[in-house]
């Protein structure tokens, strides 16, 4: 069965932009550009880190997954592409035909953001522009985060560039147990590592995230915001639809078989 395509409801200029605030936000530790297409390496922490996108809408994708596959392999790492309305349908295709696996589909939602449409904090949550040390614990382990990937983890947040914030919230004993990273970039503010420890789940704690996070990035200044969530994740995606966010496009990975 064919898997379904979500086509995109956003200019391909702005899909264009949200790819690179996205590839900025959550930044790889290796990088090499490949004829319209960047090859993404970090050690094999996240598939968003560690795998090939296209950066041009159209980019040709002849010679790409040989010298992908060539690359990755230098490193101990399999060649996984991630497949966004970038990648012309050749390239997916030609994958498809060589025994990738369709994997992880996923959806980029997008909505405008003004400081009084990004709701008002309910105070639960605390706002940094660094990680403390309890929200990098308990991140990780809200998150599952395997040991031997933490200390990768906590350098790639080191390495983000543009203004960032870390939401964190404590249950009533003073365990942390919400976490949430907004950066922003170019009037426009991505959310990433939103988690909850799964007893704490439920009770609108995603909810206070989203809107402390969204409520900083309106003070300074951002006028839209985005995140990626899976496209399996139902009760994610209706908190970000109650919350305003709407599909921008999809992406899916190919995983070799």
């Amino acid at each position: 069965m064919t898997p379904t395509t979500i086509e995109p409801t956003v200019p391909a200029a702005l899909i264009r932009a949200l790819e690179e605030r996205a590839f900025n936000a959550w930044p790889a530790r290796q990088t090499v550009f490949h004829r319209g297409w960047v090859f993404r390496l970090s050690g094999g922490y996240t598939k968003r880190a560690n795998s090939v996108n296209a950066l041009l809408p159209g980019a040709p994708f002849d010679g790409v997954r040989e010298a992908a596959t060539a690359l990755y392999a230098r490193h101990g790492l399999p060649a996984v592409f991630r497949i966004s309305p970038l990648a012309p349908p050749e390239a997916d295709q030609e994958l498809a035909e060589a025994g990738y696996q369709h994997f992880d589909p996923s959806l980029v939602l997008h909505r405008p953001l003004a400081l009084g449409s990004a709701g008002k904090p309910d105070g639960s949550t605390h706002i940094s522009t660094t990680p403390s040390a309890a929200w990098l614990e308990g991140f990780a382990a809200a998150n599952s985060v395997p040991t031997h990937h933490r200390a990768l983890h906590n350098s790639m947040l080191d390495h983000i560039a543009h203004p960032a914030a870390f939401a964190l919230q404590h249950d009533a004993q003073g365990q942390a147990v919400g976490f949430g990273l907004a950066v922003l970039e170019r009037g426009a503010v991505g959310l990433y590592d939103l988690a909850v420890a799964p007893e704490h789940r439920g009770g609108g704690r995603g909810r206070a995230l989203v809107t402390a996070l969204l409520h900083w990035a309106a003070e300074a200044g951002a006028a839209s915001a985005y995140l990626q969530v899976r496209a399996q994740n139902v009760p994610a995606l209706r908190l970000y639809e109650s919350m305003g966010f709407k599909t921008a496009y999809g992406y899916h990975y190919r995983v070799p078989g």
